[in-house]
């Protein structure tokens, strides 16, 4: 008998992607590559890479959850897996400072049903995702040229399967395991300075969840520890603020991006 697609409440989605424990964060990591697709190009890997996302989820009213988050996503050298600060456009000739990915934060609300897919010992909860927004940088000049559509578009693509005994354990405040899998298209971003060129980027990344801050790679645990504390936990409680992405975090941090400042900002831990 193959996968049968099943409703699940919200609260197996809150113990597969977070905590049902509002006080508990929640880690996931990824790693994975960065293609470059370019028509009539042959592929380019232009990174690798490495990233988090530590989460918490807190309940409102029953059956449902406010789910608040922090993400950051390192650019390695594709060879050295070395976190890289400087990027050498290939294209354009030019080096231009590398942004790193601080989403802080990343929310949301769960409640209501689920589709997975059961099969057997395991679930798998499949998200297609097509975020289509007005791009926020490009009414400014001064930003413009490096992402000049009009419109953001991309695609993300998550398939995310866990024990489906754990889902229906009571005494299970989260899952014991979890694979990722999650591919995404994408434009240019704006810190490449690829302008209006023709092509997009290609994600390939797989990860799982980690029984906290201490099983992050090590290259996370450092930056978090001595850079980017803040990063650590999950908000205490839900943000009243805009969410974060790569797009607006270029836009905040223009004039630190022009003086070729070192990505991730330094961010404090919270009070």
């Amino acid at each position: 008998m193959g996968a049968q697609i099943q409703e699940l409440d919200a609260s197996h989605w809150v113990k597969t992607r977070s905590s049902l424990d509002p006080t508990e964060s929640s880690f996931l990591v990824w790693t994975g590559k960065i293609y470059a697709f370019i028509p009539g190009e042959k592929r380019t890997l232009l990174f690798k890479m490495v990233g988090m996302s530590v989460s918490r989820c807190i309940p409102t009213e029953e059956g449902s959850w406010d789910f608040t988050s922090r993400e950051l996503t390192y650019y390695l050298n594709p060879e050295t897996e070395e976190v890289l600060h400087k990027w050498d456009n290939p294209w354009t000739r030019e080096t231009v400072p590398v942004m790193h990915v601080a989403n802080n934060p990343v929310q949301g609300h769960f409640k209501g049903k689920f589709p997975a897919q059961v099969d057997g010992d395991s679930t798998t909860f499949v998200f297609d995702i097509f975020p289509t927004y007005p791009n926020p940088i490009v009414e400014n000049s001064k930003l413009a040229k490096y992402s000049p559509q009009s419109t953001y578009q991309a695609a993300e693509l998550f398939k995310i399967t866990v024990p489906t005994a754990d889902l229906f354990n009571s005494e299970l405040p989260s899952v014991s395991q979890l694979r990722l899998s999650w591919d995404r298209i994408g434009q240019w971003l704006p810190w490449m300075k690829m302008g209006d060129r023709p092509g997009y980027l290609i994600y390939s990344a797989y990860g799982s969840k980690v029984n906290g801050f201490n099983e992050l790679p090590q290259l996370l645990q450092d930056e978090i520890n001595n850079r980017v504390p803040l990063y650590r936990n999950a908000p205490k409680s839900f943000l009243d603020v805009e969410d974060m992405t790569s797009w607006l975090y270029f836009q905040q941090n223009f004039d630190a991006y022009l003086a070729g400042e070192r990505f991730p900002l330094p961010a404090a831990e919270e009070n």
